[in-house]
């Protein structure tokens, strides 16, 4: 692997970033989904839940305001309800119309995003009194649902010069839709608390809910690596064709890892051997002119335990075939081992020209080994790597949350 090309920093075009550095902001949006994904899944608490999306978005969007404005019904007009960089006493108090003279009022009630580059000149709509407070110069508005319903928009401001584009907004959009289902799911969550039999009733709907989430996530990515795809072929520069052909590589197997999840008969525990053996045949067809073998010890293992373990196999046998040379059957080889005091052991061996003497994996800066590195530590192990004379031999040993043999 080549691990000494570093990252470009993650620049907005409005900014005046490069290709590379646009790609590197656009992929960084993609890591604070996934991430903001996970924090969905592990937490209990709309208000929570709410508060950290209007954090993750700012983010991404590299601006100091963002706020969920939230509609009440009875009272005909938006709740600012949560959001980050706004003056002190305006969230969870400030009040603004909903109706069509208002960016985010249009957005609410036609459902059609709005991007207003200039407010100041605005003609189609008047500025709000809270953006006039904050001299908001700029703003995107995307409608936020949850089960279908209308929750509310969900919008970022600055008062910087500049100009969102259309990409910005697919983000926003994609951001927005990921938050709704979450909200969904923590309103089935409340209600699972009601009673006995609507806790029986709404854990059935709880997991038809997360095989749908799924579902939707892996269609979304699938969007995503074809997008990824478009800038591929249309960039001249062969090192952004070649990080978007890896951010594509990736986005596609989070599909492929999700696309299994969801047609799974259980949706918290997978059959491990079944599971990374599918994956293992996609590598071969991946790169037919070597061969990939597996050993998989059979086994059920949890969900969580399994999504962070194919990515991490996807990562090293794709690594091993890209940079291996086409040789002899038994390439790249993936074991899955059962230890006794009920660990597993997780091996990858190439018989590729292995790592150099002075290679030194805790100072690398390669997004390869970061992710390695990162999904071995949620795995809860210590990545091991070791020369095995040909070739590289990678080594994980950790325990699973749940092993049924």
């Amino acid at each position: 692997m080549d691990n000494r090309r570093r990252a470009a920093p993650a620049v907005s075009p409005e900014q005046g970033g490069t290709t590379a550095e646009e790609l590197a902001y656009r992929l960084r949006q993609q890591q604070l989904t996934a991430e903001f994904g996970l924090f969905a899944l592990q937490n209990h608490d709309v208000q929570a839940l709410l508060q950290e999306a209007t954090r993750v978005c700012a983010e991404g969007m590299q601006v100091k305001l963002c706020k969920v404005m939230q509609y009440l019904p009875k009272d005909g007009d938006f709740l600012l309800q949560a959001g980050v960089g706004w003056k002190p006493g305006y969230v969870g108090a400030a009040r603004a119309e909903a109706d069509l003279g208002s960016p985010a009022g249009y957005a609410f009630q036609t459902g059609e995003p709005v991007i207003s580059n200039h407010l100041q000149g605005e003609t189609r709509f008047r500025t709000p009194r809270i953006l006039a407070d904050h001299e908001v110069k700029r703003a995107i508005n995307v409608l936020l649902q949850s089960g279908g319903k209308k929750f509310g928009v969900l919008e970022v401001d600055t008062s910087t010069e500049g100009r969102f584009t259309a990409a910005d907004l697919a983000f926003m959009q994609g951001f927005a839709n990921l938050l709704g289902v979450a909200i969904e799911r923590q309103h089935s969550e409340e209600a699972l608390r009601i009673t006995d039999a609507q806790l029986r009733q709404a854990l059935e709907h709880q997991a038809v809910m997360t095989k749908e989430i799924s579902h939707r996530v892996k269609n979304s990515l699938s969007i995503v690596a074809g997008l990824l795809s478009i800038q591929r072929r249309d960039s001249q520069d062969d090192g952004v064709c070649r990080a978007l052909a890896d951010a594509e590589a990736r986005v596609q197997t989070i599909a492929a890892v999700h696309d299994r999840l969801w047609r799974a008969d259980e949706v918290h525990r997978v059959d491990l051997s079944d599971f990374l053996g599918g994956l293992c045949e996609q590598f071969v067809a991946s790169g037919p002119k070597h061969a990939v073998s597996y050993d998989i010890a059979p086994m059920m293992i949890s969900t969580d335990d399994a999504v962070p373990l194919g990515l991490l196999a996807n990562e090293l046998v794709t690594n091993a075939i890209k940079y291996a040379p086409p040789t002899a059957a038994g390439d790249v080889r993936l074991t899955v081992k059962a230890l006794d005091h009920g660990g597993l052991l997780l091996e990858v061996r190439d018989h590729g020209p292995g790592r150099p003497t002075e290679f030194d994996v805790t100072k690398s800066n390669s997004l390869g080994m970061r992710l390695i590195a990162r999904l071995s530590r949620q795995l809860g192990g210590k990545p091991e790597w070791q020369n095995a004379d040909p070739g590289t031999r990678f080594m994980l040993e950790f325990t699973p949350q749940e092993r049924v043999m």
